[in-house]
């Protein structure tokens, strides 16, 4: 019977010691992936105007604060058939926003565009669910690129 006890624990010793050795490679594999892996990202907006341009809101996640995020307002026009970037616009500060909130249901406020020459953009995103909106930012988009409104 004390063979048995003392085997049963040998086993169990080996067991845990497979876990933990699983969880130290499983913990640097994955620590190696993260330190290359590419930026997170979300559309979370997007317009177009006619066929002149397209205009997109992406949220992106930071790389440094799991919590922080930026937006990146992009505007495209048509070339040869193919939408192209013309030009892109960091919306607030660079982590200045919260990802879930960006990414949850309700994160766009107000997201208003025009068909006009040039073309007024309003934008306004969630800060957090108790504290509401942001203050809405104006732009106006001439001839494809993105100005302070």
């Amino acid at each position: 019977m004390k063979l048995a006890r003392n085997h049963n624990r040998t086993r169990l010793g080996v067991a845990a010691g497979l876990v933990a050795l699983s969880a130290t490679v499983l913990g640097a594999a994955g620590a190696s992936a993260a330190g290359t892996a590419a930026p997170q990202s979300r559309q979370i907006g997007s317009s177009v105007l006619g066929s002149d341009y397209r205009i997109t809101l992406t949220a992106l996640r930071s790389a440094d604060d799991q919590y922080a995020a930026s937006v990146r307002l992009q505007v495209h026009t048509q070339t040869g058939g193919a939408w192209k970037e013309t030009d892109r616009v960091t919306v607030g500060d660079v982590d200045g926003w919260f990802w879930y909130p960006l990414t949850g249901s309700g994160a766009v406020c107000e997201f208003s565009t025009a068909s006009t020459e040039p073309a007024p953009l309003t934008v306004s995103l969630l800060l957090t669910p108790s504290l509401g909106c942001s203050d809405p930012t104006h732009y106006v988009v001439k001839e494809g690129r993105v100005f302070a409104g």
